[in-house]
Formats: C-alpha cells, sequence, structure tokens
C-alpha cells in the first residue's frame, strides 16, 4: 500500500513527484469555471433567488417525479438489483467542473473501481448551472472507461436550470416539463420568474452523441427520479434529492419515511452533509422534523449517512444514545475546487472529538495549499505561502492538536506564520474563539474559494469506494493528487468497518 498523507508528505503529493497521465484524457479545450467571475455568479443565481422570493423547487420536482411516474416508473422509487449478499460499489461527490482537478481522479477511480457493481454520484453532477451541454465533456467523457451503471443525486447547481439536464441524462431522457402559468404581477413569485436563469434554446442537442461514450449495456441505468432508494445485496441506499437549499419538501419527506421502514441496513445519501465542519445540519422537512431524525430512528436501521456539497472529505462517527454508532461523512472531493479544511475549528459535536474525527486533505496540507495559492494570486508569494511543515505546525498550535504525520526538523514559528495562518481562517480551539474571531472564515471559505485557479498537483481529490457483506460495511477514502504515485496506487486515507449485525 502507498503511503497517504498521514504517512509522508510526498503521500500528500507535495514535492517533486512525476505528474500524473490524467491529461491524456482531458478534451482539448478545457472551459474555466471561476466563482471570481461575475458572469458565473449571475448564471448561478436561482439559489439566491429562491432564498429572497420562495423557493420554487418542490412543486418543480412534483412535476418530475408525476411525470417520471405516468411513464411507468415504480411508485415507491426503488431500484431493486440483483447484486450478491458481497459486493462493493463507489460513492463520488461534486465532480463536474471539466478541468483538470476533476480528471485528474479518473485514473484512480478507474483502478479502484475496477470490480465494483455500480457508482454512485453524490451532489453537483454538472458546474455551473447543470446545463445538459456539459454532459459530454464533465460526465461522459471523463467516466467512460466505468463499465458498471453510474446513478445520481442532484445537487444545488444541478438545480440552476430547473434539473432538466439531469433528468435527460439519468431518468430515461425525461422530456422538458410543459410551462406554468404565468404568476401574478407584481409578487414575489412574479419578479423571481422575470429573474430566473433558465435552458439556453437548444440546449444539449448533442446529447444522443455524447451517450455513445457511455453505451455498452453494463454501463446503463435508469432511475425513477431525482430521488430514490437502491435495493443492493444486504443493504438498502437511499438517496435524496436537498435542491438549492438544501431542504426536503412535504411529498420526499413522507416517502423518505416509508422507505426507511423495515430491518434492512440502511445507508443515506444526500446534498446537503447532516455533519460538516465541526456543526450538525438536521436537513429540516417542510411540515416538521428533520432528515436526521429519520437516520437516527432505531427501527430504520441507518449505519452511515453520506453528503455531497461540501468539496472535501470529513468522517464523524456518533454514538447514538442507544448505543448504535452512526458514520457522519462528507465526500464532496470528486472533482470541483477544494473546500478548506484548515478552517475547521478543534472539533467536540455529538460526543465526536478530535480522536475521533477525520478529514483529508489534513488541516496542515489545506492551509499550505491556499497560502501558496493566495501567494500567487496576490505576488506576495515570499510573505505568503507556507511549507508544509510551517502549515502542519501552526494549525497544530492553533487547534492544539499533535501533528497527523511524522514530523521533521522542529519548526519555529514566527509572526508571519501565525499571521497569515490567521488571515486564512485556520481554525482554533473553542476557547479561542469569541477572543479571536474574525469575520474571514465565512468569506474566505464561500466567496474566495480558487476554483480553476487550482493550477497544479497536488489537487486533494478523493472518492470512496464501500466493500459490503452481510456482516459489515468497509469504506474506504482514496486520494487522488494528480500525480503519478497516486494514480498508479491510490492511497487510502481513511478507512472503517461498519457493523451490519
Amino acid at each position: 500500500m502507498s503511503d497517504s498523507s498521514r504517512d509522508t508528505a510526498a503521500g500528500a503529493g507535495w514535492g517533486e513527484a512525476e505528474p500524473g497521465a490524467y491529461r491524456q484524457l482531458m478534451p482539448g479545450r478545457v472551459e474555466k469555471i471561476s466563482w471570481l467571475d461575475p458572469r458565473m455568479l449571475w448564471a448561478a443565481r436561482n439559489g439566491v433567488l429562491a432564498s429572497w422570493f420562495g423557493d420554487p423547487t418542490g412543486r418543480t420536482r412534483d412535476r418530475w417525479v408525476a411525470q417520471r411516474s405516468a411513464a411507468g416508473a415504480p411508485a415507491d422509487k426503488v431500484i431493486r438489483r440483483s447484486d450478491p449478499d458481497r459486493f462493493s460499489f463507489m460513492v463520488i461527490g461534486d465532480t463536474g467542473e471539466g478541468d483538470a482537478p476533476q480528471y485528474a481522479v479518473v485514473p484512480g477511480f478507474l483502478k479502484v473501481s475496477q470490480d465494483t457493481a455500480f457508482t454512485v454520484l453524490a451532489s453537483d453532477v454538472i458546474y455551473p448551472v447543470g446545463s445538459a451541454d456539459d454532459y459530454g465533456t464533465k460526465f461522459f467523457r471523463p467516466y467512460r472507461d466505468y463499465h458498471a451503471p453510474i446513478y445520481a443525486i442532484p445537487g444545488n447547481h444541478d438545480w440552476y436550470e430547473d434539473l432538466g439536464g439531469f433528468m435527460r441524462v439519468f431518468c430515461d431522457n425525461a422530456p422538458p416539463l410543459p410551462a406554468e402559468p404565468a404568476p401574478r404581477p407584481l409578487t414575489g413569485a412574479w419578479l423571481r420568474s422575470l429573474l430566473w436563469h433558465r435552458p439556453r434554446p437548444h440546449d444539449g442537442q448533442h446529447l444522443d452523441e455524447v451517450r455513445k461514450s457511455r453505451a455498452a449495456a453494463d454501463q446503463q441505468a435508469v432511475q425513477p427520479g431525482p430521488y430514490w432508494a437502491i435495493d443492493a445485496g444486504p443493504v438498502r441506499i437511499i438517496g435524496i434529492d436537498t435542491g438549492l437549499l438544501g431542504t426536503l419538501d412535504a411529498a420526499q419527506g413522507a416517502w423518505l419515511r416509508e422507505v426507511s421502514r423495515g430491518p434492512r441496513p440502511k445507508i443515506l445519501v444526500t446534498g446537503s452533509p447532516l455533519y460538516v465542519d465541526g456543526e450538525h445540519h438536521p436537513c429540516p422537512v417542510e411540515g416538521g422534523g428533520t432528515v436526521d431524525d429519520i437516520v437516527r430512528a432505531p427501527e430504520h436501521r441507518y449505519v452511515a449517512a453520506i453528503g455531497g456539497d461540501i468539496h472535501n472529505y470529513q468522517r464523524y462517527p456518533v454514538r447514538l444514545e442507544d448505543g448504535r454508532t452512526l458514520q457522519y461523512v462528507v465526500s464532496g472531493g470528486g472533482g470541483a475546487f477544494m473546500h478548506a479544511t484548515h478552517t475547521i475549528p478543534r472539533v467536540s459535536i455529538a460526543g465526536v472529538t478530535e480522536q475521533d474525527f477525520r478529514c483529508y486533505p489534513l488541516r496542515g496540507d489545506s492551509l499550505a495549499f491556499y497560502s501558496g495559492l493566495y501567494g500567487r494570486r496576490l505576488r506576495l508569494r515570499r510573505f505568503f505561502a507556507l511549507s508544509e511543515a510551517e502549515a502542519q505546525a501552526v494549525v497544530a498550535e492553533r487547534v492544539g492538536i499533535p501533528a497527523t504525520r511524522t514530523p521533521g526538523p522542529e519548526v519555529r514559528l514566527t509572526r508571519r506564520i501565525r499571521l497569515i495562518a490567521g488571515l486564512l481562517g485556520t481554525g482554533s480551539r473553542p476557547e479561542r474563539r469569541r477572543r479571536f474571531r474574525l469575520p474571514v472564515r465565512k468569506i474566505y471559505t464561500q466567496l474566495f474559494s480558487p476554483s480553476s485557479a487550482t493550477y497544479s498537483p497536488p489537487f486533494f481529490k478523493c472518492f470512496l469506494r464501500l466493500d459490503v457483506t452481510p456482516e459489515s460495511i468497509r469504506l474506504r477514502c482514496h486520494a487522488a493528487t494528480g500525480n503519478l504515485a497516486q494514480e498508479l496506487n491510490p492511497p487510502v486515507e481513511d478507512e472503517v468497518v461498519i457493523p451490519l449485525v
């Protein structure tokens, strides 16, 4: 087994490593996505409009579901597979930017997934707005050599064009929804409708051609809608659609309660993680209750809840009052720009401490990555850029944790190192948060994320493999840095065995 980032700096991808072969898979012309581009922000405006003038996705989702039911989709939305009691599947989240970080994941993903039964894409299949025109280079091309079905749940970006592209690709080439009557003038719904981003005319006219990249019989998958359940071997995998704003409508909530019943062990896959960045986000359901209420109920027998949307890996093993341990996992490192982990404060939530918590990239690697990136952007590289050893040392001091991997020579922490760590929003211990808390963390992580400015390895991408038996599930997080060593032997950054009995 190759070194991981927890073992060595080289295992994290630092140093003069040989670049991987992923660029040979990429198209000649790559779209540059930057969330600092006002045109990109304007195209992705529907989430803001929904928060200001009311969220229409529940009604739109109901119309998609009704259309699929009329076309013969199963009423319970359960995909019944014939997998044996022992099988494996992949989970990969937030994939579709179509640039180097997405394609850097592909060689390792194909190597690790060779004998798997299927893959689940957990949120944001296509950036920036889920356009059907983007599926060629951001879905069909990168996964053309994966010879198994791919199922998906949409993320907020897939909803920015009312889910039309997603439904055409994953739901039996679903036709567009009929236009709705215009809302009454001078209402919030009317204003929202005036400003709403919609697909371009003739969007997706090349879909039939690009589908040929995944046209083999063993690659085909049809799902009953944007949310579904899969019965595979001894487990049920349930995928929910949290729309634009990370919530569930009443109809989907009722369905989730229904398909969660019974003694079969269950795994939730969601576009909105329930635990993330040291915080609990239970995901409200319209009409009352939360998704996490359903997941925690002992009669439903959930063993894990895996969420996309946040572009890194995190795991919180939460021990419940009845003695069970639920694994809450964030898995959104499949290709989109990296969300920082160094901004995560010292973890102490729901009985989960730093000794239990896992993340990838490690906080120190995240801080070193971002300090170098902003040093180049601001042309202050000599001032801003921290070495991985300096970043690891200052994170250990601020968060109050030992160095995760064996440290090299002792690092002297200077005022400059501590200042850079603070400016870049590095987390801290609970007792320090009130004393020194800049508003930079939210601004930094939500507005100034680098996107396509990620210029070269290490990319710190990741994906999951789950090996299922009647007794347990072994979950492993594999890394993809963009370097050849990690392509040939994708390191395991985290591993846990989840009992089913």
